[in-house]
């Protein structure tokens, strides 16, 4: 039966949506996967509540004001997805419910000023660095402040790394075995601009071609994920005209940008940019799929052997699929023993601007990950996600044991230039 709101109310996306709530048979499968009902224990924190919810506010038999918290809670982190034996594409319903839901929300000055901060600071590199260096002399305040307030303080890093610019083009030596066009992020060219090094390094020493287009943008994830698809259009068009067509692949190297650009096709259903969205998502890769894909040089044998622990990203493991490519990366490092977290397909909390916006459920959700990462006995850990890299470097600070977070393709570049654990801890 299908659902008895029209589809045709909500545009393009309306299909999706209908789509979505008729998959659903409420077998709840997806509440065990569920970080929010894993911590709070209500239904309607459960995908399976939520939509239920979604589907009488869309029906017009409960006010949208009685949705927001229960949908406001939901990280985005699609672990439903993975655990629905019905297919449901809850990613399809959650994000253009949210931006019919802002559409009807009456925000309050503070909350329509820090909105419109995150929107227009964050994804713009220069703007989040000076920030980031104002706010850092706040930090010593963050415990006397309401945690929606002293959150994005505690996740503000010791100091700010310098900036390394990216060439627009790096050519390899030989013939190059692929080209690839490399998106540069946002917030990771501020937080942590070593991975997109990292990146290059690995790609040239495996004989990619790469380019950076100058003219990109932010991916648009962020603006996705509040509901924003107004700025997130204008983002993701950016992008398509920024991107060449003529390269085997896009990387990314940040799992929620990769998560998002795969999504332009639903962005722009329906429209005429509908084709060129979904053949620029078909080129979409993570640098470890594409790495995996292609096969690389063994890298030499570590000088000391490590055990690294390895997190899943949610936007890469249940958005995307990919879950075995780092793994197998990372175990072609001779001296590396790789461990398997509990819990892999949890959550860490981060999940876009998630930390900031319900500091509450995701310190609670950072700090059971930060513990199950000691208790495996790991001296360092791997992600592939910014975000995420983040979150844990703060929980496992404050739980009093900071260990080195590196993304994926940090461990390979590491690995490449024969550098030890030491020479890691002490970066």
């Amino acid at each position: 039966m299908r659902p008895e709101f029209d589809p045709q109310v909500f545009g393009p996306l309306g299909e999706p949506m209908a789509e979505a709530i008729k998959k659903c048979v409420h077998c709840g499968f997806c509440l065990p996967a569920c970080p929010t009902y894993l911590i709070l224990g209500e239904e309607m924190d459960s995908p399976r509540g939520r939509i239920l919810l979604m589907k009488d506010a869309l029906e017009g038999k409960l006010p949208i004001a009685e949705t927001l918290a229960p949908t406001d809670r939901c990280l985005g982190c699609l672990a439903c997805v993975s655990a629905c034996p019905s297919g449901v594409a809850y990613g399809e319903l959650i994000g253009p419910f949210r931006a019919h839901a802002n559409t009807k929300r009456v925000r309050g000055i503070f909350e329509r000023l820090r909105r419109l901060a995150l929107l227009t600071l964050l994804p713009y590199p220069w703007r989040f660095r000076a920030l980031l260096s104002l706010a850092r002399f706040l930090r010593p305040l963050a415990r006397f402040l309401p945690p929606g307030l002293a959150a994005p303080l505690r996740l503000l890093p010791q100091r700010l790394p310098r900036t390394l610019p990216l060439p627009a083009h790096a050519p390899t030596e030989r013939r190059p075995r692929a080209r690839v066009a490399l998106l540069a992020g946002c917030a990771q060219q501020v937080l942590r601009p070593g991975i997109n090094q990292a990146t290059l390094e690995v790609l040239l020493r495996n004989e990619v071609e790469v380019v950076v287009p100058p003219q990109q943008g932010c991916c648009g994830a962020l603006a996705m994920h509040t509901g924003d698809y107004t700025l997130a259009r204008r983002q993701a068009q950016r992008n398509l005209d920024a991107f060449p067509e003529e390269v085997d692949a896009i990387i990314t190297n940040a799992a929620g940008c990769g998560s998002g650009m795969k999504e332009y096709p639903l962005l722009f259903r329906d429209t005429p940019m509908q084709d060129r969205a979904v053949r620029f998502a078909e080129k979409v890769r993570d640098i470890s799929d594409f790495l995996d894909d292609l096969g690389i040089q063994p890298p030499p044998p570590l000088n000391r052997p490590l055990k690294l622990a390895y997190q899943d990203a949610c936007h890469l493991r249940h958005a995307q699929g990919v879950v075995q490519p780092p793994r197998r990366l990372l175990s072609a490092v001779e001296g590396l023993d790789l461990i398997e977290l509990p819990e892999q397909g949890i959550c860490c909390g981060s999940a876009g601007i998630y930390n900031l916006n319900q500091p509450e459920i995701a310190s609670a959700l950072g700090e059971r990950k930060a513990q199950l990462v000691l208790e495996s006995g790991a001296e360092a850990l791997a992600s592939g996600n910014i975000g995420c890299i983040t979150q844990l470097e703060t929980h496992l600070a404050a739980l009093g044991r900071p260990l080195p977070v590196l993304h994926t393709v940090e461990v390979l570049a590491m690995a490449y230039r024969r550098e030890t654990l030491q020479r890691l801890t002490t970066r």
